[in-house]
């Protein structure tokens, strides 16, 4: 059992005899009243998203999952496929459940699948990820008054909003966790 206040992203839980992955959440205190945990959750039966608000303090039940390492290798249609780093062994995740790191991914890139009997259900990316930009419109003189962002294009296909100061080439940090901008990387 675990306390809703411990809630984090990618955690399991099972509610209603479903078991259901952690995609997002948000503690809210209101002015008036006990303080709650709003959650975006992923039902691995089904594959829906819902929503669901939970009293600060609330058990729910937890679900171990097993992990292991595995690094990126290709896509193969509907499917994405990693090679498990200790056995060498080929493991396929439909995109649909790694959809939102896609455009992040790159050949090699080291990551964690969560296994649910034996099942992969999810992966954690590492938090950070550095990037080559491919292409980035050029900032306009005086423009830089503000804390303005552009979007640029980046090696994997993907696209992020970055300082004016970026240009084709650089190599960018890009935070995994909230897909945000940290630094221009020198790596």
């Amino acid at each position: 059992m675990v306390n809703s206040n411990h809630i984090k992203r990618g955690m399991a839980l099972k509610i209603d005899g479903d078991l259901f992955l952690v995609a997002s959440f948000q503690h809210h205190k209101p002015g008036k009243g006990a303080a709650i945990v709003r959650v975006r959750i992923k039902s691995l039966s089904k594959g829906t998203t819902i929503e669901r608000t939970f009293r600060s303090g609330e058990m729910l039940e937890d679900v171990e999952l097993e992990s292991k390492k595995a690094t990126f290798s290709y896509e193969d249609g509907d499917y994405m496929v990693f090679m498990d780093v200790a056995t060498y062994d080929q493991i396929s995740i439909p995109k649909v459940d790694v959809e939102e790191y896609i455009p992040f991914m790159k050949d090699g890139m080291e990551m964690t699948i969560m296994l649910y009997n034996e099942k992969p259900v999810s992966i954690v990316p590492p938090n950070f990820v550095v990037l080559e930009v491919t292409y980035a419109e050029d900032a306009i003189r005086g423009d830089t008054v503000t804390n303005a962002t552009k979007e640029v294009q980046l090696e994997t296909g993907g696209k992020i909003h970055v300082p004016l100061f970026i240009k084709s080439g650089d190599k960018i940090k890009i935070d995994l966790r909230d897909f945000s901008y940290v630094e221009r990387s020198s790596s």
